[in-house]
């Protein structure tokens, strides 16, 4: 262990921290796209020189940060620390190396300290189109669902690969926008860099080992000590989803050993022939996420707290998709690994584990029709995102129109109308969707919108609770399940597949409430007289699901 005293050790990890915050953010200042720069589909990090990850942004997503935490790995197998030089930055969007699908780049760059490599950054973020069938389901394979570039030199020592960059934006319908947020990407990555590098001379360290094996020990012992916590066991659960062809079950079995938590994915369905399959990277970033939500959640996440968590899969199902399966859309059932894993868990920690959720982000990219872009109509490519509700917890309700487990925050009324011909008529809360119970399950959100010109346009539709909805627990009841019509008098369409909303016509868009939890009747009649005050439940559920016994009775 370094000389270092340990108070100083904790003053650099915690102003570590604040480098790679502002690192964080100055991909979401500097970034084009909307579900970047508005909603924070980031994320950042620094890393030692084994490519173990000390820090992470607060703002990012589980899908983007803990499968950065393993890409740097594979980036540093392809590339030799030797050869590299100041200015140089890598990157890749391979699904299977960096978050899961084609439309995230992951980048890394060297930070030198002293005409030496003494650790790296490294950022991913979403960019809105790289050609083929675009960010929807329909692909028969990856090669459908655009272009894919292995690990390579994006910069090389401070110059831009050009030829790559031109060809990124041959293969987009939005090029410009793909173009600046590669460049915000390469902010990021500088941003960290030079402020890292600006720390170790500040605290006159001539490399990163005693602050590393710091960070990385104290929070793996944290880690080990919550994991003493939780009661030793196999511990099983099956979770029913939409799917897209026919309904898809997942099933786990956690594993609590003294040392370590192993979540396997035995049992589950096979891949998908459309793009809803999950390469495991992605899917061992969301639940162990959500494991680590209840098990140590105020030890920093880093690889030495995420050590002790392993996930496994059998090859072929579809939350361990292997190449060359199509996985744009991965995050629908992603997503819902969390409430897999909380099926398991809530076995073992009854009292600590939150009801089921809306879980997968209502992600709804639209696009131009292609007679649009035949004729020279308005042409565009964007990615709209929308929250349902979260499960209530133990001791409180659920969080309405929140995303849990992305924390990727809803798209903006004004800011969608600026970048695209979409007109939004109608958002609002969704009455009476939280599962009742003693504590309510979240609110989805009801959501309108239509084009703001005299032209259609398309959306990919690949969401989730349209047949499933967030189950309650302990005795709380389920939340309403989601719904998608194209007019108000239309029917109900399925949670995958490609539409067409004609020019004059809404996209009525409903996401799902989160499950209640504890008994119905245990509610106070305080927090009801609330709800029904605030207009999120309606007078007939006070009375025939709550028992309301009106305001004057608060027990």
């Amino acid at each position: 262990m370094s000389a270092i005293p340990q108070t100083r050790l904790q003053v650099m990890w915690n102003r570590l921290l604040a480098v790679v915050e502002e690192q964080g953010q100055a991909l979401i200042r500097a970034a084009f796209s909307p579900i970047v720069r508005e909603s924070g589909d980031i994320s950042a990090g620094i890393f030692d020189l084994r490519g173990r990850m000390l820090a992470q942004a607060v703002t990012g997503t589980p899908g983007h940060i803990n499968t950065m935490a393993e890409a740097v790995k594979h980036l540093l197998d392809r590339f030799s620390i030797q050869n590299m030089q100041p200015g140089d930055i890598y990157m890749t969007n391979d699904p299977w190396l960096a978050s899961g699908h084609l439309n995230d780049f992951l980048l890394m760059q060297p930070v030198f300290h002293k005409n030496r490599v003494v650790g790296f950054t490294s950022c991913t973020s979403h960019l809105a189109d790289l050609g083929g069938k675009g960010m929807g389901p329909e692909g028969s394979d990856i090669f459908d669902e655009g272009l894919l570039i292995p690990p390579c030199k994006l910069v090389d020592r401070g110059e831009i690969h050009e030829f790559l960059m031109e060809v990124v934006k041959a293969n987009s319908r939005e090029p410009i926008a793909n173009e600046g947020d590669i460049y915000a990407l390469i902010a990021c990555c500088e941003t960290g860099a030079t402020r890292l590098a600006g720390m170790m001379e500040e605290f006159g360290l001539d490399d990163l080992d005693p602050l590393a094996d710091y960070i990385i020990e104290t929070s793996y012992k944290g880690t080990l000590d919550a994991i003493a916590e939780v009661p030793k066991g196999v511990y099983h659960s099956t979770l029913n989803v939409d799917g897209y062809e026919h309904p898809i079950t997942l099933c786990a079995t956690l594993t609590v050993a003294d040392d370590h938590i192993t979540l396997d994915f035995d049992g589950t369905s096979r891949c998908s022939d459309k793009g809803i399959n999950v390469p495991l990277n992605y899917a061992t970033a969301y639940s162990v996420f959500a494991l680590r939500c209840i098990i140590g959640p105020d030890i920093p996440n880093n690889a030495g707290s995420l050590e002790l968590f392993r996930v496994t899969g059998p090859k072929g199902c579809i939350l361990n998709a292997q190449r060359p399966v199509p996985v744009a859309m991965r995050h629908s059932l992603g997503q819902m690994t969390p409430d897999l894993a909380y099926g398991c868990l809530s076995q073992a920690l009854p009292d600590m584990v939150p009801a089921e959720g809306a879980s997968c982000l209502y992600d709804l990219p639209l696009r131009h029709t292609p007679e649009a872009a035949r004729d020279g109509g308005t042409t565009f490519a964007l990615e709209l995102v929308y929250n349902g509700g979260t499960g209530a917890r133990p001791s409180s309700d659920g969080l309405s129109a929140t995303a849990f487990p992305s924390g990727v925050w809803g798209s903006q009324i004004e800011t969608t109308e600026a970048v695209a011909p979409v007109l939004i008529t109608r958002r609002e809360l969704r009455e009476d969707s939280g599962g009742a119970g003693k504590y309510r399950g979240g609110l989805g959100q009801h959501i309108e919108m239509e084009s703001a010109t005299d032209e259609d346009f398309l959306v990919f539709l690949s969401v989730e609770r349209v047949l499933f909805p967030a189950a309650g627990r302990h005795g709380g009841e389920a939340g309403a399940k989601g719904r998608i019509r194209v007019g108000h008098d239309g029917s109900d369409l399925p949670s995958k597949g490609e539409i067409r909303v004609p020019a004059g016509t809404p996209l009525v868009v409903a996401t799902p409430g989160g499950g209640g939890f504890g008994p119905v009747l245990e509610r106070s009649q305080r927090d009801v007289t609330r709800d029904l005050k605030s207009g999120i439940i309606s007078e007939k559920a006070a009375l025939g699901t709550y028992g309301y016994r009106g305001a004057g009775d608060d027990k």
